[in-house]
C-alpha cells in the first residue's frame, strides 16, 4: 500500500500548528478562499466523496442543496460524537491530526456560506477535546482558521448525541432528544424561529470533513485514483473483538474484507474460525463466505448488509449469537429516548423475549415476538435506532436459526458473555482497545 493512498491518519500525531503547516497544512483553505464558493462545491462533487458517518450520501450534493437554498442563514455542524459500538476512527483522527479536521470545517463553512460552524464532541472524550481545543487556539492566534466562527460543543455520553437531529438539539442547548420533524437538517436546521426561514444546516462527520483539505489541495482527479469508482478515497476501518490485531486501519475503499481481517487484523485467534461480522449495530450480519466482498458502499449493500461507518465487530466460533442479538437489542433500548413506540415497546419486546431464550424458558413462539418487536420500525420512529434494530436482529436470527432453536427450553449452556465494544481508548503499541461500560440501566 503506497503512501499516496494513506493520507488521513499520520503515523505519529501532529502536535503543533507549525508541524502541520510544514507538511502543507493550511494551503487548501488558502486556495479555497480564492475560489468562488460554487467552484469549491463542484470540486467536492467531482471527487465523489461520500459521507463516512454511515449513510454514504454524496457530500457535494448535500453542500449544494444547502448552498442553493434561498434562506440566507445557513450553518455547518461536524459530528464528532462517534458513539457507535465497534468504531473509533473519528477519535483517532481528532487525536492524531485535529488541524486537518478544522481546516476541512473552515472550507466547508466557506463553501456553503455558513453563518457559523459547530463541532460536537462528547465531554467524556477528554483526549479529543484537549487536542481540538489546542488546535483551535493555535489556529485562531495565527489567523489561519478562516472567516467563519467555529464553536466547540461538548455533549453528553448518550448514543443519541450522534443522531443528527438530536445533535442539533444539543447545539441549541437542549438534551439529545431527536426532533419529531420529518425533515433532515439540510432542510430544517438550527435556531429556527420562523418557519419561513428554516436555516438549512449541513451535518458531516469528522472523517468526511477531514478529507476536504486533501481534495481541495490535490484535486478531485487525484482523489478518484484511490478507492473504487462508486466509493473513491480511503476509509478508516475499526476492527475489534475476535481477531489477533484489533486496530484502526486506513485503507483504500474497495479493499476486500479478507484483506482487512487477515492482512491487517491478523485473522482469527489461534485455533478459532470466523463466524460473523457486523458493521456496528446498524447492519445485517456478514458471513465468512463473503470475505472477498470489497469494502465499499454498494458492494456491502449488494450482499444484503452495509458498510456503515467502517467499524467491524468480529465474532469467532465460540460466540453465542443469541447473546449477541440480546446485547445489541439491550444497548439500543437503553440508549433510546423513549419518545416513540418503536423503541419503547418494540425493541424492549425483542430484548425481553431474547432474555427468555438465554434463560431457558423460551421457545419458537418467543422468536416470533422478538421479530415482531424488531419490525415495529419504521412506524412513527423519530430517529434511526429502531431501524438499526430492525436490520441487525432479524438478520442474526435468520442467519443462525439453528443456534436459536438449540436454545429453546434449555437456554445458554456455558455460553460466553459477549462484551459490548463501546470503545473508550486504543493503545496502538499493543493493539488493545479499552471499552467503556456504557449505560447498564434505563
Amino acid at each position: 500500500m503506497g503512501i499516496a493512498q494513506v493520507f488521513l491518519l499520520p503515523e505519529r500525531p501532529i502536535e503543533s500548528l507549525d508541524a502541520y503547516i510544514s507538511g502543507g497544512g493550511g494551503e487548501a483553505l488558502n486556495k479555497a478562499l480564492t475560489m468562488p464558493r460554487e467552484q469549491v462545491i463542484a470540486e467536492v462533487k467531482k471527487s465523489g466523496l461520500r459521507g463516512r458517518g454511515g449513510g454514504g450520501f454524496p457530500t457535494g450534493l448535500k453542500w449544494a442543496g444547502v448552498a442553493h437554498d434561498p434562506c440566507p442563514t445557513r450553518y455547518l455542524v461536524c459530528n464528532g460524537s462517534e458513539g457507535e459500538p465497534g468504531s473509533f476512527k473519528d477519535h483517532m483522527l481528532m487525536r492524531k491530526n485535529p488541524y486537518q479536521l478544522l481546516e476541512g470545517i473552515a472550507i466547508a463553512a466557506y463553501a456553503i456560506k455558513a453563518k457559523k460552524a459547530f463541532l460536537g464532541i462528547k465531554a467524556s472524550s477528554q483526549k479529543e477535546v484537549g487536542t481540538v481545543k489546542r488546535a483551535i487556539d493555535e489556529m485562531l492566534k495565527r489567523n489561519v482558521l478562516g472567516p467563519t466562527p467555529i464553536e466547540l460543543v461538548l455533549g453528553p455520553e448518550d448514543y443519541l448525541f450522534g443522531e443528527e437531529k438530536a445533535l442539533l438539539e444539543v447545539v441549541e442547548g437542549r438534551d439529545p432528544m431527536p426532533r419529531e420533524a420529518d425533515n433532515p437538517p439540510y432542510v430544517d436546521g438550527l435556531f429556527i424561529t420562523d418557519p419561513a426561514q428554516p436555516n438549512p444546516t449541513v451535518v458531516n462527520n469528522v472523517e468526511t470533513l477531514s478529507n476536504i483539505p486533501h481534495i481541495v489541495h490535490r484535486g478531485a482527479a487525484w482523489f478518484r485514483t484511490i478507492g473504487t469508482p462508486d466509493s473513491p478515497g480511503t476509509m478508516i476501518f475499526t476492527v475489534c473483538e475476535d481477531v489477533q490485531r484489533p486496530g484502526v486501519y486506513e485503507l483504500p475503499m474497495g479493499t476486500t474484507l479478507r484483506s482487512l481481517l487477515y492482512d491487517y487484523a491478523g485473522g482469527p485467534l489461534p485455533g478459532r474460525q470466523f463466524k460473523a461480522f457486523l458493521s456496528g449495530v446498524a447492519n445485517p450480519v456478514v458471513l465468512p463466505s463473503r470475505l472477498d466482498t470489497p469494502t465499499d458502499f454498494n458492494s456491502l449493500r449488494a450482499i444484503g448488509s452495509g458498510l456503515g461507518s467502517g467499524g467491524f465487530i468480529v465474532y469467532d466460533d465460540t460466540a453465542c449469537m443469541v447473546r449477541v442479538a440480546h446485547m445489541f437489542a439491550k444497548f439500543l433500548w437503553l440508549e433510546s429516548c423513549n419518545q416513540c413506540s418503536s423503541c419503547k415497546i418494540g425493541t424492549n419486546q425483542s430484548m425481553t423475549y431474547l432474555q427468555k431464550l438465554i434463560g431457558g424458558s423460551g421457545d419458537e413462539s418467543d422468536i416470533d415476538f422478538v421479530i415482531e418487536g424488531a419490525m415495529m420500525a419504521p412506524h412513527g420512529n423519530r430517529c434511526y435506532l429502531p431501524v438499526e434494530h430492525s436490520l441487525s436482529c432479524p438478520s442474526i436470527i435468520g442467519t443462525f436459526s439453528k443456534e436459536f432453536s438449540e436454545h429453546y427450553r434449555r437456554g445458554c449452556q456455558d455460553c460466553r458473555d459477549p462484551v459490548l465494544p463501546k470503545i473508550h481508548d486504543f493503545d496502538e503499541a499493543t493493539h488493545t482497545f479499552t471499552y467503556s461500560p456504557g449505560r447498564l440501566t434505563p
